[in-house]
């Protein structure tokens, strides 16, 4: 006799939101990043959500994990680059920023996989001494760059007052710092579920159930 609830998956992770100790509040502007999807979403109450944009190919998440792997950093790709970013400094090499010099919302990160391989071939072939480290470095900040900038847009053109992270890149370090620190700058508030909710987990599908159910 109890109530069965089909629970979208990537609604779940917004509603790991819900499960923090400062709901959020409405409207926002939602960032998921996971390993199958981008996408950013203006979320106008309880499960009314808008797509602003999403991306055009590989996935925030799917680019960790093929540079990661193109690399010999292990699986999954996310905290391997982390890691290994930390050792590294961005900017010695230099990476695009793919599609940040349009004025919309769409995401492609196929283009920054590409460049991060054909960097290192390049440079392996010329006998160089290419360091991994400062390479991942160059690529997870390339990406974050993206992903901020572009959201931060969308909370700044649309208005709210907060933004909310959500997906299995949302537990990037990196990501959590800068979208913060960009935001903080527009008086924009930042939501985001700690690392251990940003993963495919049950809390979170409960979350979105139990808001499904009050409907």
């Amino acid at each position: 006799g109890k109530p069965l609830i089909g629970v979208n998956h990537l609604e779940a992770h917004v509603y790991a939101n819900f499960l923090t100790d400062k709901p959020p509040v409405f409207p926002a502007v939602c960032l998921v990043v996971s390993g199958g999807h981008t996408s950013l979403l203006y979320m106008g109450g309880h499960r009314r959500f808008e797509v602003l944009g999403q991306t055009r190919d590989d996935a925030a998440g799917e680019a960790f994990d093929k540079v990661a792997r193109f690399l010999g950093l292990g699986y999954p790709g996310g905290p391997a680059v982390q890691k290994a970013a930390q050792s590294g400094t961005a900017g010695i090499y230099r990476l695009p920023r793919v599609f940040l010099d349009r004025n919309d919302y769409e995401f492609s990160f196929s283009g920054l996989k590409t460049a991060t391989i054909n960097l290192w071939n390049k440079l392996k072939k010329n006998g160089e001494a290419a360091g991994v480290n400062d390479l991942a470095a160059e690529f997870q900040e390339a990406l974050v760059d993206v992903l901020v900038e572009k959201t931060v847009n969308a909370a700044r053109q649309r208005g709210v007052k907060q933004i909310l992270l959500a997906g299995g890149v949302a537990a990037n370090a990196r990501l959590r710092e800068r979208i913060t620190f960009e935001a903080g700058k527009e008086g924009i508030a930042v939501n985001m579920p700690p690392p251990l909710l940003c993963t495919d987990n049950a809390a979170m599908a409960a979350s979105a159930g139990y808001y499904q159910y009050l409907e």
